[in-house]
């Protein structure tokens, strides 16, 4: 099948986004070479958000299929401007109870679960047709007040009681955990901040193990981003989640 490709792909803003995708890929394929990864396993998820629908038509012509999106409502309507690219959409940001249905009914994972009542609206509002939605639970492993997701806090209790629940929703399918750590503030050495980078994403692999030890087959971290995805990749990461590395800084105006 044939795509076609907008006016946007003749400037020379397309041929630095598929360089940023192109470079980005060749970065995972490195971590995955020096951390003993299995070549092909951990994925890209090109986060488009605040991103104008071509510049994802043009990454996905150059063979870029996940994609992440942090609001409901902008992201249906890039999803009909992008009906003939079979795209397949993440949802990634905080979730508002009055976006649930938007979110059910269009996107076929979400990463940001934090609460059963959320879950419980996803799983009821699921359309029948549709296959279950693949779903993580975000963790905060900072502990920062600012940040959603469920707290160790040195406890993994809490987040095996909310696995357990959604677990057992009829229209979700819990695959693993997504985590957004604080920022790096280590300095200028690079191993120091390498070392910082890893930690947190330490922790939410050995959660997703301890759950899976207590019976959960779940197979997905979502971890690393655009300045930290190789110490994500070193930790397990199955998922990594770029943006800015891809599309560059710039995008659409924040939604209202």
């Amino acid at each position: 099948m044939r795509y076609h490709i907008g006016r946007e792909s003749t400037n020379d803003t397309t041929g630095a986004r598929t360089s940023g995708l192109l470079a980005v890929r060749e970065r995972i394929a490195q971590a995955e070479q020096r951390y003993d990864r299995k070549p092909g396993s951990v994925r890209l998820l090109a986060v488009s958000k605040k991103k104008p629908a071509e510049a994802i038509r043009v990454a996905f012509l150059s063979g870029q299929r996940a994609f992440g999106e942090n609001y409901a409502q902008e992201a249906v309507v890039k999803q009909r401007e992008l009906a003939d690219v079979p795209a397949e959409w993440h949802f990634i940001g905080p979730i508002q109870s009055n976006k649930t249905r938007l979110i059910a009914e269009h996107f076929a994972w979400v990463h940001s679960i934090d609460r059963i009542a959320i879950a419980e609206r996803l799983s009821r509002q699921r359309g029948a047709g549709l296959p279950p939605l693949a779903v993580c639970l975000q963790v905060n492993v900072s502990g920062e007040s600012t940040k959603s997701g469920v707290s160790l806090a040195s406890r993994l209790q809490p987040l095996w009681e909310l696995a357990l629940a959604v677990a057992d929703l009829p229209h979700l399918r819990l695959r693993g955990l997504m985590t957004i750590p604080a920022p790096n503030e280590t300095g200028d050495n690079p191993d120091a901040r390498f070392a910082a980078q890893c930690r947190p994403f330490r922790l939410l692999r050995e959660a997703l193990e301890e759950l899976n030890a207590r019976g959960l087959g779940l197979d997905t971290l979502s971890m690393g981003m655009s300045d930290d995805l190789e110490a994500a990749i070193a930790e397990g990461a199955t998922l990594v989640r770029v943006g800015t590395a891809i599309f560059g800084a710039r995008g659409m105006p924040e939604p209202g």
